[in-house]
């Protein structure tokens, strides 16, 4: 992958996550539990919904970092339910990749397993915030495979905070506008991705505690 073409790409990602994450409006609730809100606008990149979804950890930033960073032996796969096998592909700089992700079949294997090609970046902020950016890309070795359906994730992303006077407690706001494709019905697709994100975050605080 050309270098200089997948940094302009990747830096446009990670201001639209900037974007979404300073602009409140236009988001719907649409489930909200265990002090986790997920919530949705249309989105803007293709035919769907782009999903917000924003919690607490107790646990210091560090270890939810751990736990999410996109790298090379990642712990993604071992406490994300939705997450089969992570693996990077070509590691562009210290902090820009090309991912592959596979996930299983869901909603009783009326979804298939997918995977999912990006280009990734993780960036740091001042304010002691770290975030990870996504977006679907092409690869040579990543055609796509025997069982599985090629998925395209738009712009996502997911922002880790450490909360000021609160060094065990994170904020984690994530961001998720995927193209499932296959022939889905409007109405799994719908009823997935928000059940998704509310076992991310538990999963989350579950492995935040015990496996970082």
């Amino acid at each position: 992958m050309d270098p200089a073409l997948a940094a302009q790409v990747s830096a446009e990602v990670a201001e639209k996550m900037l974007q979404y994450r300073r602009d409140a409006s236009g988001w719907k609730t649409c489930r909200e539990d265990n002090g986790v809100c997920v919530s949705w606008r249309p989105s803007v990149e293709f035919p769907g919904k782009l999903y917000r979804g924003e919690g607490i950890v107790k646990a210091p930033w560090e270890k939810v970092w751990d736990c999410l960073k996109p790298l090379a032996g990642s712990l993604r796969e071992k406490w994300d339910e939705n997450v089969t096998s992570f693996e990077i592909v070509e590691s562009i700089t210290d902090t820009l990749s090309v991912s592959r992700t596979a996930t299983p079949s869901a909603a009783m294997k009326l979804i298939s397993p997918r995977d999912f090609v990006d280009l990734v970046l993780v960036r740091a902020y001042e304010d002691g915030s770290i975030s990870s950016n996504a977006t679907h890309t092409e690869h040579p070795s990543c055609p796509t495979r025997p069982g599985y359906v090629r998925g395209f994730n738009h712009p996502c992303g997911c922002f880790c905070e450490p909360l000021p006077g609160e060094p065990s407690t994170t904020r984690v706001v994530a961001f998720f506008q995927t193209d499932l494709s296959g022939y889905l019905p409007q109405s799994v697709v719908e009823a997935f991705f928000p059940r998704s994100m509310a076992t991310f975050f538990t999963n989350l605080r579950r492995a935040s505690t015990s496996l970082c």
